[in-house]
């Protein structure tokens, strides 16, 4: 998701070339943590349960999910329009501080273009949401045929980049999601995915604007929308270092939303 003043920079994704080296490792790491594809994953394992390239994925409920599987004090960390060569790390490490888990929802053509941070996505054990090829904002009022290569594509790509572990979610570009993209999704294995509250960090108004707006909303429900691409996201990745410990202390447990 992103608002008006962070549209432009999406003419400019699909030009993406840049590629870095590859995380080493993950094959054999991959081998050992998709035997659980089928079920909740343990707290204690480092990658998410999710099927394999290979196997088909079973339809999930098209309605648009907010629920955390943390319970009622759980809140969902959702980062949008990734992966980013410079921000995605930066995001990552702070969440790798504080142990917190978090859904990932790529462009596809970032996956694409950078293959080795889609893998250090899910060897860190968050989870990968489709966010469409392009990030259209405006793909509610395309045809089906278009939304329907936005959403395959992309989890193609996504698929692709990550060695074979698929996205269990679909958010569309700035909640522009339809009846006929919700089931597509779904019956993809792909839980549309919605929010409770924007950060509005998109707008980069500081540090300490987006901290006090998960603060003020925090009671509007679990899912927090922050994004690691689109421009530079130093201010989130500061107000992300505020704002876990402080929801740890207000008593509020990571998850992921329920499929």
């Amino acid at each position: 998701m992103v608002g008006n003043g962070g549209r432009g920079w999406y003419a400019k994704v699909l030009a993406a070339a840049l590629g870095v080296t590859a995380v080493a490792g993950l094959t054999s790491f991959w081998n050992a943590q998709l035997g659980a594809a089928e079920g909740r994953p343990d707290r204690g394992v480092a990658a998410p349960a999710a099927p394999s390239q290979g196997r088909k994925a079973a339809p999930v409920k098209a309605g648009i999910v907010h629920a955390s599987d943390a319970g009622a004090r759980g809140v969902n960390i959702t980062i949008d329009d990734g992966p980013d060569p410079v921000w995605t790390p930066e995001v990552l490490q702070v969440l790798r501080d504080h142990g917190v888990k978090a859904t990932f929802c790529m462009v596809g053509t970032q996956a694409r273009a950078h293959p080795d941070l889609v893998k250090a996505v899910v060897a860190a054990g968050h989870r990968l949401c489709d966010h469409t090829v392009s990030h259209d904002v405006t793909m509610d009022h395309k045809s089906t045929a278009y939304q329907t290569d936005q959403i395959r594509d992309a989890e193609r790509m996504i698929t692709e980049a990550s060695g074979g572990v698929r996205p269990l979610y679909y958010r569309a570009p700035g909640g522009a999601f339809t009846p006929s993209s919700r089931h597509l999704a779904a019956s993809r294995g792909m839980r549309p995915l919605g929010w409770n509250i924007d950060s509005k960090d998109f707008e980069r108004p500081g540090a300490n604007a987006i901290v006090a707006t998960v603060k003020n909303e925090i009671s509007n429900g679990p899912t927090l929308l922050f994004h690691d691409a689109g421009g530079d996201r130093s201010q989130t990745v500061a107000a992300l270092r505020e704002l876990l410990p402080w929801l740890k202390e207000q008593g509020y447990s990571f998850g992921f939303p329920v499929r």
